[in-house]
């Protein structure tokens, strides 16, 4: 149950991070790379605060996420739908590919993978101690 606590908190943390950098930055770095670098993150957090002991590979399967999500910009989903006028879906999906994205994707991840392993090991030293 702490963990869980732990990543709704952080959940509710980053989401919070994420609406004001998309209220109130408008640069051509936070804004673009470091929210997307946050989201990736924001997704894994909430996952694990409903599944606190984690999901084997959860930090991959977030990235290809990511990816898959950018890969529909590629496609121009949102105009396939037709929600391109909607600031809100606009903003939620994307409108432009970009392969800077995806790397900041994989920065968000990174981190993620790291954890997951200095967790895994703190799990195995703990039942190796038992």
């Amino acid at each position: 149950m702490k963990k869980r606590i732990v990543f709704i908190i952080l959940s509710v943390i980053l989401l919070t991070v994420e609406v004001l950098i998309a209220l109130y930055v408008h640069d051509d770095f936070i804004r673009p790379y470091f929210g997307d670098t946050l989201v990736v993150i924001l997704v894994y957090c909430v996952i694990r605060s409903v599944f606190p002991d984690g999901i084997r590979f959860l930090s991959v399967y977030v990235f290809l996420f990511a990816c898959f999500v950018e890969f529909l910009q590629y496609l121009k989903f949102i105009e396939i739908i037709g929600l391109q006028d909607s600031r809100f879906f606009s903003t939620l999906l994307g409108t432009s590919f970009s392969w800077l994205d995806i790397l900041s994707y994989l920065g968000g991840a990174v981190p993620l993978i790291i954890f997951e392993i200095i967790e895994k090991h703190g799990k195995n030293k703990k039942i190796g101690a038992k």
